[in-house]
């Protein structure tokens, strides 16, 4: 009985004495996209520049062609009015005091009266493309970044994978430094990802305003046929 006590004695004394080590998982490292951008090198300016230009475009496109879309219900009814009374003057005043493309387009037709029907239907042709010309200004420059954009961050990614060999190389030796590979190759991929978020993001833009500016176009048309109509047939529509 004595020699039993004094084991378990010894036991208790050697669990308090050896301490019990739990393995703890490492911390979390996480990727912002700030650290992603400088690790992508002087490529990354080029491209953000391009990201801010696109975004301004956009925004300043958007604001015309929306404020180009308002239009009054009852502003081509008014002018039928105004024409059927012969009031040419009030006709001219309504499209100068409204602020649109169809306005600015039924003023020229109106300030041709008078004239052969030729003359004023290639005068009202000629202020409807004019408008639609306002309307496109910058599209061009974003569909360029739509697709520049890739390229040059493929054109970054090229840069990386030859500063990473080139790495490898002056290191020498038939032993390749791992660290020193994967950071080259870690720099061209950034590139490429920022290259394809900023001409993915033009691209929709370039294809959204370009669907908007059509849905002024038909309705420019619309004005421009209820105008001529309007013109062939004063008598009936006074009735």
């Amino acid at each position: 009985m004595l020699v039993l006590q004094n084991v378990a004695a010894i036991a208790d004394s050697a669990a308090v004495a050896v301490p019990i080590s739990i393995p703890t998982g490492e911390a979390e490292v996480t990727l912002s996209f700030f650290d992603m951008a400088v690790k992508g090198g002087v490529i990354m300016i080029f491209i953000a520049i391009l990201l801010l230009i696109a975004v301004y475009i956009f925004i300043e496109r958007v604001i015309v062609i929306r404020k180009a879309s308002k239009e009054d219900d009852s502003f081509m009814n008014r002018i039928k009015d105004y024409i059927y009374d012969g009031k040419l003057d009030a006709a001219l005043n309504l499209c100068k005091n409204t602020q649109s493309p169809s306005a600015r387009m039924i003023e020229k037709g109106i300030s041709r009266l008078g004239r052969p029907m030729n003359d004023v239907l290639v005068a009202i042709e000629n202020v409807g493309n004019l408008e639609i010309a306002k309307l496109e200004k910058g599209l061009g420059f974003l569909a360029t970044i739509a697709g520049g954009a890739p390229m040059l961050g493929f054109l970054g990614t090229v840069l990386g994978m030859v500063q990473a060999f080139f790495q490898m190389e002056q290191a020498g030796g038939n032993t390749v430094d791992l660290s020193t590979l994967a950071g080259g190759i870690y720099t061209a991929m950034v590139t490429t990802v920022a290259g394809l978020i900023v001409g993915i993001c033009a691209y929709f833009a370039y294809n959204y305003l370009v669907g908007r500016i059509d849905r002024i176009m038909r309705k420019l048309e619309v004005r421009n046929m209820e105008f001529l109509d309007l013109l062939n047939e004063p008598a009936s529509g006074k009735k």
